[in-house]
């Protein structure tokens, strides 16, 4: 495989010519995928990908020239996987951060995207997670990084029945250096700006958002999207927090699934 592109795993389907491209936010990897891999593999072609410095895509970090992230490049080291692979378009399935680079791929290359499903999706910080990032950004240099992100996981998801996903994210978050952590963190201050351009600019690419009642953070932000946006839907899970997709993946499966399908 050429160094220059992302690691990424590919289950073929023997006769559908529908794909679904996953991507997992910052901090995780393409293993926060494997409750949806068995339901999505019955219908579909699936491409699970780690983002540059995530899961088995951390070797790769000095392939890239540009060590300077913007979402406009993160985006790019995707479309350079789905022209790896002549993939000319497909559905695509977000969680936390990665719906943003969802968003964006659609924003610079729509012709790629069927559809969008934006799970736990970030479409604004409010007043909490504002001051999370400015708290973070003021002791980046001076607190170990993984302290950060279990105080963040834990803010974000602080129920009991929240665990599962806290545990999943620190653990994959630890294989993330010092420097790669930085560049992402750098990489969330750009969301504000970024997040209201899409709030005012609607695109013709059907999304639905999955949200857990408790994403206590995002879920707010995500409705008041919904309102502005015709070719928006939002189906929200109860008992169930920011990482819909762990946290209760028979109902994130089924309703993603169906409206895949309703695309395809």
């Amino acid at each position: 495989m050429d160094k220059s592109v992302l690691f990424h795993t590919i289950y073929p389907h023997k006769t559908s010519k529908v794909w679904v491209v996953f991507i997992h936010g910052a901090g995780g990897s393409s293993a926060i995928w494997f409750r949806q891999i068995r339901a999505y593999q019955k219908k579909y072609n699936i491409l699970l990908l780690d983002l540059r410095g995530h899961g088995k895509s951390t070797n790769l970090v000095k392939s890239f020239v540009d060590n300077n992230y913007s979402f406009n490049r993160v985006s790019e080291d995707i479309i350079d996987v789905l022209d790896h692979n002549n993939i000319k378009h497909a559905h695509f399935v977000g969680i936390s951060l990665g719906t943003i680079i969802i968003r964006n791929i659609a924003e610079i290359a729509p012709e790629y995207v069927s559809s969008m499903v934006l799970g736990g999706a970030i479409t604004r910080f409010n007043t909490r997670s504002n001051s999370l990032v400015y708290l973070g950004n003021a002791f980046k240099y001076c607190v170990p990084y993984m302290w950060l992100y279990r105080l963040f996981a834990f803010i974000m998801m602080p129920k009991k029945r929240h665990k599962e996903s806290r545990l999943l994210f620190v653990r994959e978050a630890k294989r993330l250096c010092q420097k790669e952590f930085l560049r992402w963190f750098k990489l969330a201050m750009e969301v504000n700006p970024l997040m209201q351009y899409f709030k005012e600019k609607e695109i013709d690419i059907p999304i639905l958002y999955i949200m857990g009642k408790e994403d206590h953070m995002f879920l707010g932000p995500v409705k008041d999207m919904v309102k502005h946006h015709k070719n928006s839907l939002l189906h929200t899970i109860q008992r169930c927090g920011h990482v819909c997709n762990v946290e209760n993946p028979d109902a994130f499966n089924e309703h993603s699934i169906a409206f895949i399908d309703q695309q395809s």
